[in-house]
């Protein structure tokens, strides 16, 4: 089963649209027109079940060692859910958890993740 198609994503409040370009077996995977923005979502089935949500992106900006000329650059984005194969969570557990995990995230203005990215642990 696959998410609705397109997916949207907002980033500097630009909603970008991003159709499905791929289904396989456990991930589907979104594609913004141009290429630079891409979402994807897989589900792994061994010793632990992990689902993976990834939101990739790519820009040119300007080369640290050489201003003038611009160099393609990347991040990813993602969030890994890593639970037992046979059970002990139930989904609605396995939500709860996250949706704690979101509200620390997110508490006063996104603090947390501001203090992460400027290297604070």
């Amino acid at each position: 089963m696959s998410f609705t198609d397109p997916q949207t994503v907002t980033i500097s409040a630009v909603t970008t649209p991003l159709p499905r370009v791929s289904v396989g077996e456990g991930q589907s995977q979104y594609l913004s027109a141009d290429g630079l923005i891409k979402l994807s979502a897989s589900h792994d089935y061994k010793k632990r079940t992990r689902r993976v949500l990834r939101l990739d992106t790519s820009k040119l900006a300007p080369d640290v060692f050489r201003p003038d000329e611009n160099v393609d650059v990347s991040m990813a984005v993602y969030i890994v859910f890593d639970v037992p194969r046979r059970g002990g969570y139930t989904a609605a557990e396995q939500l709860a958890v996250y949706t704690g995990f979101k509200t620390q995230m997110t508490a006063s203005s996104d603090a947390l993740i501001t203090k992460l990215l400027a290297g604070e642990s």
